[in-house]
């Protein structure tokens, strides 16, 4: 409509800004692009000073969209600089849209973050946009804009330590308001729950941008909180939701021309435990970051082989992994991969794994005073693992009840087994069969088939016979499983259409082939047919 209004428009000044507000609205549509050609129209103007630097913004904006590696960091600093003294507001927001560049692009550019960090230094302070009062939606997400602003740059300049509270601060106003306007600080939020390790933040912010992207068919919005909330659910044991999403994700790729779903596809097979399969989606991953300039891609391919091989009792190759990942201290991804690497240098042994451990675990250390269950959690298993024997037993415990505490059903699962297997090397079978048990049926309920069988093995070696699980190749692909699962909550095929942005024509077209692959011939017949699935 407004990109209609525009062409329509004799007066030269009304149509230079209608193109404006359409390049913006195709921006948050995904469809970035056709932002150049709308601001190519805009700039023949007449434009301001003021709507100048809303094209310079624009079009940075939808650069980074499309190629989000550190070629975005450049031009988004010169347009939140331009921006610095005629709207503080918006150069506070372009300011932090670099800094996500800056991480997602990680070791490929070293000095990215301190860049963006001087840069957010000399931003001026104030809330006030030019023309209106900075109230409501708008005061509400410049005031976290700045939090955040400020929290990354302590964290660049002074360390994770001091930045712990700030970051803390800034996520609250996110999880506290309900304000819209905080919901494009999405990237920011998922990375400060990420570094303190909150989980019931992570979740509550991608479940509300998930639904306001979907009620107002913001791609940008959506092609990114998809998977950001399906790695949250992974963590959380929710396996099957978090493929459900991934498979929806797949839908947003192509009208975004973002492929955002790689990093959570690979933690999530990492954590299933299919070698063949999870290696492969960690070799695209490492591929398309090597290739696009995101070193953070990298960083959590690492991490995620890790754990893959942490799972799969491979412990020399999870080391190695582990070592790689920590190279670049990654916002968020390098306290998880410090966990492994303890697991997996304790397994190995030797004086070098010996002085890696015990390094990593000074590092989750330091992290514990951001105070949530993951963090606390982390350090307890790294005690655990490399302290004194007379303290493990209570710092196994201690890491049970932080993880059960979080909801992070994954690691408490994996914890179990250590604490199982500690109990077993000290043959205190009995007890070891409890914690064995209990992490056996938790890990193959949530899917993580590696860690699954780690602990069916380790039963066995108690005395206990436990039948190993089979694993079928799932008979639907993720996007039949996804339009199934809506199926039986009571969706229409006009309603599942508009969720996953496809025709209700293509909607039945995957019905008739799932209805051919689980051998049944209605609706009625779905949740049966579904329950003994994924």
């Amino acid at each position: 409509f407004l990109e209609r209004a525009a062409a329509l428009s004799p007066d030269p000044a009304q149509r230079a800004r209608r193109a404006l507000a359409s390049a913006a609205a195709h921006l948050a549509a995904g469809a970035a692009n056709r932002v150049p050609d709308l601001l190519a129209a805009a700039e023949l103007g007449p434009l301001d000073r003021l709507q100048q630097a809303g094209a310079d913004r624009l079009r940075a904006g939808a650069a980074a969209l499309t190629d989000p590696g550190p070629g975005a960091i450049r031009p988004l600093l010169a347009a939140a600089m331009t921006l610095g003294e005629l709207d503080p507001a918006a150069a506070r927001e372009t300011c932090l849209a670099a800094f996500g560049a800056a991480v997602r692009a990680g070791r490929l550019d070293e000095d990215g973050l301190r860049r963006v960090a001087e840069a957010a230094r000399g931003l001026p302070p104030g809330a006030a946009r030019p023309g209106a009062e900075a109230a409501g939606d708008e005061a509400a997400g410049d005031e976290a804009a700045g939090a955040f602003l400020h929290a990354l740059a302590v964290w660049t300049e002074d360390g994770p330590v001091r930045a712990f509270p700030l970051l803390a601060r800034a996520l609250r106003a996110v999880t506290d308001g309900e304000d819209p306007a905080v919901l494009a600080l999405l990237g920011p939020a998922v990375d400060a729950a990420g570094e303190l390790g909150d989980l019931a933040a992570w979740l509550d912010v991608t479940d509300r941008a998930v639904r306001y992207a979907r009620a107002t068919g913001a791609l940008s919005v959506l092609s990114t909180a998809l998977p950001h909330r399906a790695t949250a659910l992974g963590l959380a044991g929710r396996s099957a939701e978090a493929w459900d999403l991934l498979a929806e994700g797949a839908n947003t790729e192509e009208p975004t021309g973002a492929a955002t779903r790689l990093a959570a596809t690979g933690l999530l097979s990492a954590c299933r435990g299919r070698e063949r399969s999870a290696l492969e989606a960690l070799e695209t991953l490492e591929r398309e970051g090597e290739r696009r300039g995101l070193g953070r891609s990298i960083a959590v391919a690492a991490y995620a082989r890790a754990v893959l091989h942490n799972g799969l009792g491979n412990y020399p190759l999870a080391l190695e992994a582990a070592l790689r990942g920590l190279e670049h201290q990654d916002l968020s991804v390098h306290h998880w991969t410090c966990l492994e690497l303890v697991e997996a240098a304790t397994r190995v042994g030797g004086p070098d794994a010996s002085a890696q451990a015990r390094e990593a675990r000074e590092r989750l250390a330091d992290r514990s005073p951001a105070g949530t269950p993951w963090a606390r959690g982390a350090a307890a298993v790294a005690d655990a693992l490399t302290g004194p024997e007379e303290h493990a037993e209570d710092r196994y415990r201690d890491a049970i009840e932080h993880y059960d505490q979080g909801g992070l059903r994954v690691f408490e699962a994996r914890t179990r087994l250590l604490y199982g297997e500690w109990l077993r090397r000290r043959n205190r079978r009995a007890e070891a069969r409890t914690e064995l048990r209990t992490a056996h049926g938790a890990a193959a309920a949530m899917g993580m088939e590696a860690f699954a069988e780690r602990a069916r093995r380790e039963l066995l070696a108690t005395g206990e016979t436990v039948r190993r699980r089979a694993v079928d190749a799932p008979a639907l692909t993720p996007q039949e499983t996804q339009i199934a699962r809506l199926v039986v909550a009571g969706h229409s095929n006009a309603e599942i259409g508009a969720q996953l942005f496809i025709s209700p024509r293509t909607v039945e077209w995957h019905l008739r082939k799932v209805f051919v692959r689980l051998g049944i011939a209605s609706r009625r017949e779905l949740d049966g047919a579904l329950s003994g699935g994924r």
